[in-house]
């Protein structure tokens, strides 16, 4: 398994999002990805099924050690008393001792961020949390977070595809130790018929979002895309048998446009 390293952290390059799956349908893919091979699985307290991402953990036999574990906390959880009560709550459903990856879901300005990067670091100390990082943060957040935090942060984890630049996102983590992790790697699947991403696709032998993941992963970046079928589970994984060119590697970046962003919120910060 490919692994990015940031901090002290190794992150396998490929995980499975689970954002939007439920019930069942969650744990089942959860216990199928990780019999496949994948051993990085991001879940958050928002999506409401950290218990069964537990379930699926525990049904696929994999032992704990080997697997890589994220969850995130929900912005109203951002004062302090409250981000460890609601992390030891996420590690009860996950049935877990600890989580290998723990994330500021979303920057919230309502809490001042020294504070909260304090009691981030707190519940590391503490052992809830083996790592610690941020999700949707800006240039200037990352900054700001790094300089209150008194541990290091592992990554930032953004919305990340071919149509969306994030090189000063990419640079400031860069300069920081930190390594990006990709969500909506594939765009939300709006990729699967793009015509750059087919024809490089075909010299290789592969999908448009394999081409998309493997970009992804030769910038030393992790993806989670998520899927609900199991049949994408196995297609999404299969990307360490070939390798870019430089040529395809800028082609695919030439893809970029101001309207790339698929997850804008009104409570988004102003995006670099």
């Amino acid at each position: 398994m490919h692994l990015i390293e940031a901090n002290g952290a190794s992150i396998p390059a490929i995980g499975l999002g689970t954002w939007e799956l439920r019930g069942r349908t969650c744990a089942r893919l959860v216990e199928q990805a990780l019999r496949l091979g994948y051993r990085h699985i991001d879940t958050a307290q928002v999506y409401e099924n950290e218990r069964e991402v537990g379930e699926g953990l525990r049904a696929s036999r994999v032992r704990r050690e080997d697997v890589f574990v994220t969850t995130k906390v929900w912005t109203t959880h951002f004062a302090p008393n409250d981000l460890e009560r609601s992390t030891r709550e996420s590690l009860t459903k996950l049935r877990l001792f600890e989580v290998d990856l723990l994330l500021l879901h979303w920057p919230n300005p309502q809490v001042p961020l020294s504070e909260t990067m304090g009691a981030l670091a707190h519940v590391k100390k503490l052992g809830l949390a083996r790592h610690i990082g941020v999700s949707n943060f800006t240039v200037a957040l990352i900054d700001e977070a790094v300089a209150a935090c008194p541990e290091p942060l592992v990554c930032d984890q953004v919305e990340y595809h071919p149509y969306l630049d994030q090189a000063k996102v990419k640079d400031a983590c860069a300069r920081h130790g930190m390594a990006v992790v990709a969500y909506s790697p594939v765009a939300k699947g709006r990729i699967r018929g793009d015509e750059t991403l087919t024809r490089i696709g075909q010299a290789h032998g592969k999908t448009a979002a394999q081409i998309c993941l493997r970009w992804l992963v030769q910038q030393n970046v992790a993806a989670i895309p998520r899927t609900s079928r199991i049949e994408r589970l196995s297609e999404n994984i299969e990307i360490f048998d070939f390798v870019l060119s430089d040529d395809e590697m800028g082609q695919i970046s030439a893809m970029a446009n101001a309207k790339g962003r698929l997850t804008d919120y009104a409570f988004a910060p102003k995006w670099d």
